[in-house]
């Protein structure tokens, strides 16, 4: 029997991380009918190099989107639109067909560290949008490594865009820029007149605009259609509506619903993303960057951020927790189960145990990646429950940390959302709202960026005239996990040494 009846309308959501391509097939009210994954390799050349093959992220696509119509037993016309989000400042040069050149420099890769150097040197106003300083990730460093390095396929390159901008041609055959990418990693500001031409002139990439398309479309907006040709060799409709797509952290902050000033949502994975929406723009923070018109037009986006989270306690379970693993190995259950059961029998605090959460360095608020984690005051009393209930705690004073400083630079905070796979844990998810001291709230699609993929596909189709509707009519709030006011105190004091070892540990 199929999931979807021939009569339903469905939306396609295409949600390329850095692992692998989901496409997912969703109802109008924001039920997934079924997804199909296609993994996605990544080559590492050199240390802090990361490539991809742009040929495999087309040849996913096809993959993913045969498995996720076979499952749902859908037809191609039941597809209203299709919507797209991938790894930001994935960059790749290309001619004017979209053929690669050379394989893509993935999101992480740093080899551009001197060249971002040479871009922050040059003071430019634009930069106060990135609190002064660019990231080797972005568009700009990664261009200027190409044309520094590799100048004949620079020369040779009709194009130097992103993996969403090359996605978005192979559907619709026409080059187009995303103002949420330009807004957020190219150094793109409406509020400044567009582009930064001035300081791309002083670092030798005036001649850069010459190899981007035109045409910038906001988010989930835009008359593109499904080619013929894609449709073919994708088995769907041709002239299907096809939205502007994004960012993926961006399209999952749209998936829990986080559309309107005030609201933030914590995205807690092995990092956790942060992002918050608001009125006016929050400068002089830790954050990552405030960015005009890059999602909602009209609203900033903040964007900040915790380098490791998920990760350290997938740290602790790999090295730590044999007899946790034996114990849930037993009794068929998921060992961060056993865990949290452990962790729970402590009382908020640990019992003195303070951790700083900078295992790979601190993204916000201080940008400092040599900063490095500790677990400080331990004692004889102190048991594995212990340990890992502090290292939840710290995750969660980071979070604090960044929502308190952007708060004293403007941000106001009204609700915030938490998504991800630290959702999936009650006990961390209410050591949350109890730090936060402020309520929690949970939807319930888990898989964020495939449905705010599918949201711009929902108002690409005429069924939503916005995201703000389409978040209402899409994104169900599951529960709220309100903050236990019996912890407060504790926490309080908790976060004051928090921060304050942080400072003892970088003088």
């Amino acid at each position: 029997m199929s999931n979807a009846q021939a009569t339903d309308r469905l939306v396609l959501g295409l949600d390329m991380g850095t692992q692998s391509l989901r496409a997912a097939l969703v109802d109008l009210k924001g039920r997934t009918v079924a997804y199909g994954v296609e993994p996605i390799e990544t080559t590492y050349p050199r240390p802090a190099w990361a490539e991809q093959e742009p040929r495999q992220w087309w040849a996913a696509t096809r993959s993913a989107i045969a498995k996720a119509l076979e499952k749902s037993g859908a037809s191609p016309g039941q597809i209203a639109a299709i919507g797209l989000d991938c790894t930001a400042c994935t960059v790749l040069a290309c001619d004017l067909e979209g053929n690669p050149l050379r394989p893509a420099l993935l999101w992480m890769d740093q080899r551009s560290y001197r060249e971002a150097d040479a871009i922050s040197a040059t003071a430019d106003p634009i930069l106060r949008y990135v609190s002064g300083r660019v990231s080797p990730e972005w568009m700009l460093p990664k261009a200027l490594w190409l044309k520094n390095n590799e100048p004949d396929t620079y020369r040779k390159a009709g194009r130097i865009v992103e993996c969403t901008n090359w996605m978005m041609y192979k559907l619709t055959g026409h080059w187009t820029l995303s103002l949420n990418h330009v807004a957020v990693k190219w150094n793109y500001a409406r509020p400044d007149g567009g582009w930064p031409l001035a300081m791309m002139a002083k670092v030798g990439l005036d001649d850069l605009p010459g190899k981007w398309p035109d045409e910038i479309v906001p988010l989930g907006k835009g008359d593109d259609r499904l080619s013929a040709r894609a449709a073919e060799e994708l088995g769907l409709k041709a002239g299907t509506p096809v939205a502007q797509g994004g960012i993926d952290a961006y399209l999952g902050m749209l998936g829990l619903g986080a559309t309107n000033d005030g609201d933030v949502a914590a995205i807690v994975g092995s990092s956790t993303c942060h992002l918050a929406q608001c009125k006016d723009g929050v400068f002089g923070s830790g954050a990552a960057g405030c960015y005009p018109d890059a999602t909602v037009e009209g609203l900033y986006t903040i964007e900040a951020g915790q380098t490791a989270t998920g990760s350290i306690l997938d740290w602790y379970r790999r090295h730590f927790a044999a007899r946790e693993q034996a114990e849930a190995d037993r009794r068929g259950v998921n060992v961060y189960s056993v865990l949290d059961e452990e962790a729970a029998k402590v009382p908020p605090g640990a019992d003195g145990l303070v951790v700083r959460d900078d295992f790979q360095g601190n993204r916000s608020p201080y940008k400092n990646p040599q900063a490095r984690g500790a677990i400080v005051g331990l004692s004889l009393a102190h048991g594995p429950g212990h340990i890992f209930r502090a290292l939840y705690e710290a995750t969660a004073c980071g979070t604090r940390h960044i929502l308190e400083d952007a708060s004293k630079h403007g941000l106001k905070v009204h609700r915030v959302f938490l998504g991800g796979g630290g959702a999936k844990s009650p006990l961390w998810l209410q050591i949350h709202a109890d730090i936060l001291k402020r309520p929690v709230l949970l939807t319930r699609e888990s898989e964020s960026c495939a449905l705010g993929s599918a949201m711009i596909a929902a108002i690409a189709a005429g069924e939503f005239a916005d995201l703000d509707e389409a978040a209402r009519a899409m994104v169900a709030i599951e529960k709220t996990v309100d903050p236990n006011p019996a912890n407060a105190d504790a926490y309080d004091e908790l976060f004051a040494k928090y921060v304050d070892l942080y400072s003892r540990l970088n003088a």
